[in-house]
């Protein structure tokens, strides 16, 4: 039975149909007895989402009844049954319950708007929500909130996340959160929900963006792409500009010359594998004739991570190859990194995350 159902019945009204048994009965008591009856017979009744005071009302109805008959009780739930089968369809209370029903099917622009003028939050306990977000984001609050409020939401989260995050805070907050988790104990249940529609709030308040990925992201993949000349020259007017932005831009980079920093050894012959010969053997070919001490690190790191056998049929194959043009040897290099990018994505492999590099000023 859902809490529309419970809503219908606790409804104030007048007594009953005049035929029935339970004529003298009030919605109310009707809604109490059904109420113990569904709590007897096992089942499970959702009247945590009933409006606060609909439950003090239902509460107090049912501390105030003593005994009904067996004649009562089964026109009470015959009755009950007869408006469930009547009823042909029902909407969500207010403007909360409809934009949980029509979320994913109207803009976020617009929901964020209805939301903010009707003042509702959305239905759903917000502590869940908050538990769901994204650990950025949690990060977030973790640093910006009170340290009492960011000790209560440690609480909340499933004790691995907890771990999680609290090992990506500065040791200083990290400590002064978890000392606080020690004061937490007086905390009331209202406050702490209190606390959790505050923190839901402010997540529904992140305005949407218009791209799925960060400014990081965008100019790496971008970047990926673009021939070696223009690559290097991006990045070098990207230091002068900004040099931060520009270290995480390299960070993000995969280019042929990154593959010993990027793939486990092990991992190469899954990649030499699935790509075909046309385009692996010219790509070191041009890599090896290339003068780029990086990008002959990369051929040879790749040859060298081959069984003896495969490596020396390959070493065959590149001296086959002759002089590659630069202009092909790149449009094979990069079928390399696309073949690896594959690879990555359905998960037959797994690219190394680089270290910060600190050395630089």
């Amino acid at each position: 039975m859902s809490s529309t159902d419970l809503a219908r019945l606790a409804l104030p009204a007048g007594p009953g149909s005049s035929g029935s048994a339970a004529a003298r009965l009030t919605r109310r008591q009707k809604a109490a007895i059904i109420v113990r009856f569904l709590l007897n017979e096992g089942a499970d009744v959702p009247l945590t989402d009933l409006p606060e005071g609909l439950q003090a009302e239902l509460t107090t109805q049912m501390g105030s009844m003593r005994y009904v008959d067996r004649t009562t009780l089964t026109a009470v739930v015959s009755e009950f049954s007869e408006e469930l089968e009547a009823m042909g369809l029902t909407f969500p209370r207010g403007v909360a319950g409809a934009l949980s029903a029509l979320d994913g099917r109207i803009s976020a622009q617009t929901a964020a708007r209805l939301r903010k003028e009707a003042g509702v939050r959305q239905f759903g306990d917000p502590w869940q929500q908050v538990c769901n977000a994204d650990a950025q984001h949690l990060l977030n609050i973790l640093q910006s909130e009170s340290t009492e409020v960011a000790a209560i939401l440690l609480s909340k989260l499933d004790v691995t996340r907890a771990a999680e995050l609290l090992g990506r805070l500065p040791g200083a907050t990290a400590r002064r959160i978890t000392y606080a988790v020690s004061q937490t104990e007086a905390a009331t249940p209202d406050a702490v929900d209190r606390i959790g529609l505050s923190l839901a709030a402010q997540l529904h308040q992140v305005p949407p963006t218009a791209f799925d990925s960060g400014p990081v992201e965008r100019v790496g993949a971008i970047l990926n792409y673009s021939q070696a000349a223009t690559r290097d020259d991006v990045l070098t007017g990207l230091e002068e500009t900004d040099l931060d932005f520009a270290r995480l831009v390299r960070k993000a980079i995969f280019t042929f010359a990154n593959i010993p920093d990027r793939i486990n050894p092990r991992d190469v012959p899954t990649i030499t594998r699935d790509m075909p010969r046309q385009d692996l053997a010219p790509a070191l070919a041009a890599a090896l004739a290339s003068g780029d001490d990086d990008l002959i690190g990369a051929a040879t790191f790749l040859l060298d991570s081959l069984s003896k056998r495969m490596g020396d049929a390959l070493r065959d194959e590149i001296d086959e190859q002759g002089t590659v043009s630069a202009k092909d040897g790149e449009a094979a290099m990069t079928a390399v990194i696309n073949t690896i990018r594959t690879l990555e994505a359905s998960g037959e492999i797994t690219l190394l995350v680089p270290e910060d590099d600190t050395s630089e000023p």
